[in-house]
């Protein structure tokens, strides 16, 4: 049995119904932008002035077609979305993008931008009606100018100073809500674990129950380090944001620290295993250490006492207490 095709090919398409896709198009860019702007509007104001001036020659564009296609076909506008077309663009929903960084919001507005040149183009070459294409080509340029706009709104709302503010705000969140709690849960799973490992290891010599044990003592410690961070605090009052981003890099920076140097007693051979894992201890606490100096500014050398020497300690201990 043959199902029929759910979308349309963009080729099938009547000039109608590419004036209708455009129209919803842009209307639904138009809400991204202005999604965006709320979204950075309390801690980045000039770039969400930036997105609300997007969002503005969005719906200029709108009413150019809508005015356009009132005149061909009159006001019932049929109703076509970017999903009902095989293979057009999509867009990423504000909710996925919201979570990747400033940065990284401004390139999703220029691949935005790019996505809808190309359509306007597109939609130009399938067009008969002279006035038609003369306006699909205008909008193709339009948007493809479109950075020369984002960079005049950008002079006009984000003035160098505010710029390197935002962009410091930017940072100084990334910090408190991954790179913190990420480096806390690091440091307690990659030192925390290693007298459990290490004394089931030179106590029993028995590579696969010392693998188990380092397993087990690798999730455990994430699963509470990631509670414990997520409960502590909800980040309205403190500013270090979703306690849920914090709880997940908190728990996985634990459960990977602990793993690192559980993972080479799947070697059969004892001493083998052994030593890849001691070596792999030192590389994890010269890591914590470059770490805090690069993002929290701690000076190295001080770092590297802390770390290094706390974790020879806790190896040490763990090292004793099962060959004894």
């Amino acid at each position: 049995m043959r199902f029929l095709p759910q979308r349309k090919r963009f080729k099938d398409l009547s000039e109608q119904e590419i004036l209708a896709l455009a129209i919803s198009s842009e209307e639904d860019d138009a809400r991204i932008y202005r999604s965006y702007a709320e979204m950075l509007r309390s801690e980045f104001p000039g770039t969400a002035k930036l997105f609300d001036g997007m969002a503005q020659e969005e719906d200029t564009h709108r009413a150019r077609l809508i005015a356009a296609h009132e005149q061909r076909f009159g006001p019932v506008i049929p109703l076509i979305r970017r999903e009902h077309v095989a293979g057009f663009y999509t867009r990423r929903p504000v909710w996925l993008v919201e979570n990747l960084g400033i940065e990284r919001i401004r390139e999703e507005a220029e691949v935005m931008e790019a996505d809808a040149e190309r359509f306007y183009l597109a939609a130009a070459q399938r067009t008969s009606d002279s006035a038609t294409r003369k306006l699909l080509g205008d909008l193709a340029a339009a948007e493809a100018g479109h950075q020369a706009t984002a960079a005049s709104l950008e002079e006009e709302h984000l003035p160098q100073d505010a710029k390197a503010e935002e962009e410091a705000t930017s940072h100084r969140q990334f910090i408190l809500t991954w790179v913190q709690p990420g480096l806390a849960g690091l440091m307690d799973g990659s030192v925390s674990t290693l007298a459990p490992i290490f004394a089931t290891a030179f106590a029993t010599q028995d590579t696969w129950t010392t693998f188990l044990v380092g397993v087990a003592a690798s999730v455990g410690a994430g699963i509470s380090m990631g509670f414990t961070e997520a409960a502590s605090d909800d980040g309205e009052l403190s500013g270090r944001g979703s306690p849920i981003k914090r709880g997940l890099a908190s728990g996985v920076m634990t459960t990977l620290g602990g793993l690192g140097h559980a993972l080479p007693y799947l070697i059969p051979e004892f001493w083998t295993a052994t030593s890849i894992a001691i070596f792999i201890v030192f590389f994890e606490l010269w890591a914590i250490a470059w770490i805090q100096n690069k993002y929290m500014e701690t000076p190295f050398f001080r770092a590297a006492f802390q770390v290094v020497l706390g974790g020879a300690l806790v190896l040490a201990a763990g090292v004793l207490i099962g060959s004894g």
